[in-house]
């Protein structure tokens, strides 16, 4: 299935895979509402049970150890700044005029 087939349901992101910034999607409907996945596909695939529940026990066991290390990655990892540059809306803000400086009169010696 191409991406450019499916295009509702999901909006294109950029994510890390492997050390790398790659293209990742993000479901806004379907099963998978609010995940970020691989392929568009994937948001309105069927659940796979017993891989959500293996996920869950291993959220509850390890959930702080795997809050810190996220976060210090997210705070320190260049690659994160990275994707989360890439990830900001690119307004218009960004492409205003430069504004030129004023210029002040000179006082003249009386």
């Amino acid at each position: 299935m191409k991406v450019a087939e499916i295009k509702e349901g999901v909006i294109g992101i950029w994510g890390k895979n492997k050390g790398k910034l790659v293209r990742k999607y993000r479901c806004t409907s379907g099963t998978r509402k609010g995940r970020i996945v691989a392929k568009p596909a994937t948001c309105n695939a069927t659940k796979r049970v017993s891989s959500a529940l293996n996920i869950k026990r291993a959220k509850a066991k390890k959930a702080s150890v795997m809050q810190v290390r996220s976060s210090r990655t997210k705070r320190a990892s260049g690659l994160s700044k990275r994707v989360a540059g890439a990830n900001k809306p690119q307004s218009q803000a960004r492409y205003k005029k430069p504004t030129r400086k004023k210029s002040f009169k000179k006082r003249s010696k009386k």
